[in-house]
């Protein structure tokens, strides 16, 4: 955060590209909105870590309720801030974040009574204030790393991507209508990812009473191991069918929206003409996100951290190359979003490929 605030304006004119920060005021306002958003930055990785950490505690209830507390306090931020006080980028920027930290807020006293003992104190305090005996149960700072670092690193591999693209983007010809036509490709792909993301929370939320088998009071296990795994299995089936078929609606829809009815989205006929050429992309990256949004969730219960992380970090690493060939040959934005989507592709690939391979080996054991 401290070096974002600190070269926050060379980074935007780099990432942007020298013709749209030509722009006049558009590097000022960017510029702007980056210093306030940077103060965000700390509560959205903490955010992520306690919301995989509640729903592997089978709350889904308390993610929920910090969501609705941030959109409520967001939407009458923006009302407030941008058209009562009139403070344009810089109020709708203030808003975001202090829905943002509002949400973040919300989640830590429910993950501190329901995930740690009293006086737990996740091991990341000085041992003079944690005092010299560890309490029962307490988590050691190498268990709770463990767990936060693939976290994080699945949270930067998501916002890394987007901010790739975006840079590529920005860089092609027939600027402002290609990056704004972007910009509303994004925006209508992120209305349709919370969608999909329900059913990843609903994965991280119920798969992990599958992994831990009831046991009586001689520690043997109660029922059978082998129905246990076929339960298990079948839910993950069942959430893959109704993520392809929300993913489907999904990609149907935001295709719809950018091809028939552009005007819900920009009333400038340049921008609403360069969009539509991105429809069959962008429902297409909407469509492959329904797999990846599910089979995460399912590899997050089953504790599949590092391998979600590597999938990441590789395919984060493989991205800019790519978008940076087809900023340096100015071809359309139409292959940015080309780009996403076989990035979303191998992402899926990866993921469904795990779970299929792990199905596999847990019956070839059971079997034996």
């Amino acid at each position: 955060m401290g070096l974002l605030l600190a070269v926050a304006r060379p980074l935007i004119a780099l990432y942007i590209g020298p013709e749209a920060a030509s722009t006049p005021n558009l590097l000022d306002q960017a510029h702007t909105y980056v210093k306030i958003r940077a103060l965000s930055m700390p509560t959205s990785l903490l955010g992520g870590v306690l919301q995989a950490a509640l729903l592997g505690a089978k709350d889904s209830v308390t993610p929920l309720v910090a969501i609705l507390y941030s959109t409520i306090i967001n939407v009458a931020g923006d009302y407030l801030l941008v058209s009562r006080y009139q403070m344009g980028l810089q109020g709708a920027a203030i808003a975001t974040l202090i829905a943002q930290w509002c949400g973040t807020l919300a989640m830590i006293g429910p993950a501190r009574r329901e995930l740690l003992s009293p006086g737990n104190s996740l091991g990341l305090l000085p041992k003079f204030m944690a005092g010299r005996r560890r309490p029962e149960g307490d988590i050691p700072a190498r268990t709770f790393l463990k767990f936060a670092a693939p976290v994080l690193t699945l949270i930067l591999g998501k916002i890394s991507a987007f901010g790739f693209m975006t840079n590529a983007a920005a860089g092609l010809p027939g600027q402002p209508a290609t990056l704004a036509a972007h910009q509303i490709a994004l925006s209508l792909f992120f209305f349709a990812s919370p969608f999909l993301e329900v059913i990843s929370q609903l994965a991280q939320s119920f798969l992990p009473s599958y992994s831990v088998l009831p046991k009586d009071r001689n520690g043997r296990l109660l029922g059978d191991t082998i129905e246990w795994r076929k339960a298990s299995n079948a839910l993950v089936a069942r959430l893959e069918r109704y993520g392809l078929f929300l993913g489907s609606l999904l990609a149907a829809s935001v295709a719809s929206i950018v091809t028939y009815a552009p005007g819900i989205v920009t009333k400038d006929p340049g921008v609403q003409m360069a969009v539509r050429p991105l429809a069959a992309t962008l429902a297409a990256g909407a469509f492959l996100t329904a797999p990846v949004a599910v089979s995460e969730g399912t590899l997050i219960a089953r504790k599949e951290l590092s391998y979600l992380a590597s999938v990441y970090f590789v395919s984060t690493a493989l991205l800019p190359p790519v978008l940076r060939r087809i900023r340096s040959v100015g071809g359309p934005v139409r292959q940015v979003w080309i780009c996403f989507a076989l990035f979303q592709l191998f992402r899926s690939g990866c993921f469904l490929g795990r779970i299929w391979v792990t199905r596999n080996d847990s019956e070839e054991k059971v079997g034996r």
